[in-house]
């Protein structure tokens, strides 16, 4: 259920919704849109829709109803009463899709925090069972009452052990990042917007096994492996690199995962190149540039130099082909060179290895003190 409240990027068709859906292991069997100057209070969608919505369900053979927009409580609760199914919305459901894809210690965490910050708005939901009873005048409680503070009292415990527990690998990260300043190694960020190639296109740069598919959010934890340069391709003396893939973005990714997953976009952040992957096959890329750039100022990487690397130069049929496979673009009024590649088929990466290799060698170049001038003694 998608509804049109006149911003930008409107997916009309639901097309996002629907690979989210199934990424979390769900089989879309209707769609349905709507119009509205505003959410409604209690409904979001209004009665009317609403009971067109339960039509559809009954109709199709629903048993969840998944919403393309953030619910409030109140609203996913009423929504629930009034259609009689499960009512999930776009948060919840990339917040399951993370929860699956989580590998290591610090995504499970992550993931972990971010569910317990979502879970501890619904709670009334949750507890709506249990009615609050009231005793005399000035005498509020009940069993009802008395659960609910259990439980917000047990999950802001446990936000807060998880929030310790990630602290403890942010050091960890910082000092690992403080080792490579000391080695004065050039870092490279693999950033991008879900299932543009990213993680492909890192295994094609270092030969790695990185996992890669054909869907939104193959993977979640970062990978850092060393990229080597050499004279052939760079020019830069057997030149060695860091590189990084980390987690991809989304139209409309939660607050809550954006703070959770702040260890691990750390590395963008203090990374010296971003190279910022977009899928060149899909007609929404413009938007999908949009997104990343938001993310990126959210998170302080905004002012990280960026290389656009536009994959999947083998999907573009003649048409499409680009003339040139080197130019520059504007992004967000500052010119940004651009690099088409196929990451499956390899066309385009001698020359980002070289881009790379030149990009190192400045960095390195404009480190190192300055030579002092040799005066002949005898003059």
């Amino acid at each position: 259920m998608g509804v049109d409240l006149g911003l930008p990027h409107f997916d009309a068709e639901l097309d996002e919704l629907g690979e989210l859906a199934r990424t979390a292991g769900l089989e879309p069997v209707a769609r349905l849109t709507a119009r509205r100057k505003a959410p409604d209070a209690a409904l979001f969608v209004g009665r009317g829709k609403a009971d067109e919505i339960k039509a559809l369900a009954e109709e199709s053979g629903a048993t969840e109803v998944l919403f393309d927009q953030s619910l409030s409580p109140g609203q996913q609760r009423n929504l629930e009463r009034h259609l009689g199914l499960p009512v999930n919305d776009r948060t919840l459901l990339i917040l399951e899709i993370f929860a699956q894809r989580a590998r290591s210690h610090e995504g499970k965490l992550q993931v972990e925090l971010a569910r317990l910050q979502y879970v501890s708005t619904r709670l009334v939901r949750r507890w709506s069972h249990l009615e609050r009873q009231t005793g005399g005048a000035g005498v509020r409680g009940g069993p009802g009452e008395k659960q609910i503070e259990l439980d917000r009292r047990m999950i802001g415990d446990a936000i807060k052990r998880t929030r310790e527990r990630l602290e403890k690998v942010k050091r960890q990260r910082h000092t690992q990042r403080r080792q490579r300043d000391r080695q004065g190694a050039f870092t490279i960020s693999l950033v991008g917007y879900t299932n543009a190639g990213k993680s492909t296109l890192f295994n094609a740069l270092v030969k790695a096994r990185a996992y890669a598919a054909d869907q939104l959010f193959a993977t979640l934890d970062t990978t850092t492996r060393r990229l080597y340069l050499d004279d052939e391709e760079g020019g830069s003396g057997g030149r060695s690199v860091s590189l990084s893939d980390t987690v991809g973005f989304i139209r409309d990714l939660p607050h809550g995962l954006i703070d959770a997953f702040q260890a691990t976009l750390q590395e963008a952040a203090d990374a010296d190149l971003l190279l910022h992957v977009v899928d060149a096959a899909n007609p929404h890329h413009p938007e999908q540039i949009e997104e990343v750039q938001r993310v990126l100022h959210e998170i302080g990487a905004d002012r990280v130099p960026q290389l656009l690397v536009f994959n999947k130069l083998d999907a573009l049929d003649a048409s499409r082909r680009p003339h040139r496979l080197a130019d520059h673009v504007e992004v967000e009024g500052t010119p940004v060179r651009r690099l088409f590649v196929s990451s499956r088929t390899g066309e385009g990466l001698a020359a980002l290895r070289r881009e790379l290799a030149a990009r190192a060698a400045a960095r390195a170049s404009a480190s190192m003190p300055p030579t002092p001038e040799l005066h002949d003694a005898a003059a």
